[in-house]
């Protein structure tokens, strides 16, 4: 007797900068999924996993100089191994969804193309940790610095190491993400985050419409 077939869930993530709005946008994709009877994981990085949420509080709390830009990756990519092999991989292999706040993009450009790791050396530890598997779509939300880190000034929080870096460091992040965006341009859509949250959102649940033809 054979198993009645199972789709492959989709994997869509969200990038920017800091301050970008990504957290607010995964939130309203996920409102919009639920409406559409979509089955659904909502998760983010570093996290996802008991184990990887206890590496985010290293790399994300703390003084900017507690590590250096090796060590971040290498605890990124411990944090993403546990959560794509614990919560990702099962959850697309059962045919859900998965919505990510922040993944690969994110390290490629923060220790990366701001930290000075290379491009090169980044993709070969990440193959090493998860192999080939890649967001569906990924959507980068653009701000310019100033505007961003005004927005994080306005929230509470201890998780501002990052946000806490010089602002040359911010705007390589700014254009690390704009250069992935070129670089990958059929899997990542490069949105104006300085736009209203409904039209941004508007914009986005639209191309996840076209694009894996859900009903409207």
């Amino acid at each position: 007797m054979t198993g009645v077939y199972q789709p492959r869930g989709r994997f869509i993530t969200f990038e920017g900068g800091e301050g970008a709005g990504k957290s607010t946008q995964v939130r309203s994709v996920a409102i919009f999924l639920e409406r559409k009877g979509i089955d659904f994981v909502l998760t983010r990085e570093p996290g996802g996993t008991s184990g990887a949420e206890a590496i985010r509080e290293l790399l994300v709390t703390g003084s900017p100089a507690r590590w250096d830009s090796t060590v971040e990756a290498l605890l990124n990519t411990a944090s993403r191994r546990d959560h794509v092999e614990r919560v990702i991989r099962p959850a697309l292999e059962k045919g859900r969804w998965i919505l990510c706040d922040r993944f690969l993009d994110s390290t490629m450009v923060y220790q990366g193309y701001a930290g000075g790791i290379q491009i090169a050396d980044l993709e070969r530890l990440t193959a090493f940790a998860i192999g080939t598997l890649k967001p569906d779509i990924t959507f980068i939300l653009d701000i310019p610095v100033a505007e961003g880190l005004a927005r994080t000034k306005r929230r509470r929080g201890h998780e501002n190491r990052f946000e806490n870096r010089e602002d040359e460091f911010h705007e390589a992040v700014r254009i690390g993400f704009q250069k992935i965006a070129q670089r990958a341009s059929q899997r990542c859509v490069l949105l104006d985050a300085t736009q209203p949250e409904e039209t941004v959102t508007h914009r986005i649940t639209s191309i996840i419409q076209e694009k894996f033809l859900i009903d409207v």
